[in-house]
């Protein structure tokens, strides 16, 4: 039987490359891969197995983009949130977000928190969509709660371990990723779960973004039962 991951975690790169090499706009590869691409992907998780899979959606530095297509994004995550939550509640899945949703518009940061607590008793399948998301940050973030809950004092007399920190980040109560994959053709994870993925399997295709379909997760899944995993030891 073949091995599958529990938990993929997707870098969702190369949309303007695509929407560039069909002579559309780049916002038209953003909203291609919502529109078609999340819901097969989803299919697919739930076929072969996975029971997590997070999907970086918009990243930290994401705001340094031109105004317009930062404007644009925020309109498809508002028409995605809606198509895809709707869709995916019907398929049983839950819905998540890590990262730093305080920056976006209060209408996206209230449809988000609708799906996620409309859909939290589902379980055939759990996406989570990182927002706003960046590896450096969520660990900043969780710093600042954590000294909130603690003295100086306190972490001198019992130094906190791994297990303790991991719950004050975005991802607390989710698995760590198995596998990491990262379309489009760049062989970095750009700051993607950095704590979390220390010992996920990498996996790195030329194949952009809204080209990913079900057949490349399979051959993604099938490398991944090929890897050795042996966690350091």
């Amino acid at each position: 039987m073949t091995q599958v991951p529990q938990h993929i975690a997707l870098i969702m790169d190369g949309n303007r490359r695509w929407a560039r090499q069909h002579k559309l706009v780049a916002l038209k590869g953003h909203e291609y891969v919502s529109n078609q691409m999340i819901e097969p992907l989803a299919e697919q998780c739930i076929k072969r197995g996975v029971k997590y899979l997070t999907l970086w959606a918009f990243s930290t530095e994401n705001w340094q983009r031109e105004k317009t297509e930062v404007e644009g994004l925020m309109q498809i995550f508002r028409t995605g949130l809606q198509r895809n939550g709707e869709k995916l509640h019907k398929m049983g899945i839950r819905l998540k977000a890590i990262g730093d949703l305080g920056h976006f518009p209060q209408d996206i940061q209230d449809g988000m928190a609708h799906w996620i607590k409309e859909t939290e008793k589902n379980d055939r399948l759990t996406i989570t969509f990182a927002l706003n998301y960046g590896g450096r940050d969520e660990i900043l973030r969780a710093v600042h709660k954590l000294v909130q809950d603690y003295s100086i004092e306190q972490l001198r007399q019992k130094p906190l371990t791994q297990e303790e920190f991991s719950k004050y980040l975005d991802t607390a109560g989710t698995p760590d990723p198995d596998l990491i994959i990262r379309p489009g053709g760049e062989l970095r994870l750009s700051g993607y779960l950095p704590w979390q993925g220390v010992y996920a399997e990498l996996y790195f295709t030329e194949v952009l973004m809204p080209d990913f379909t079900k057949d490349e997760l399979d051959k993604a899944i099938e490398e991944f039962a090929r890897r050795k995993r042996n966690f350091g030891k």
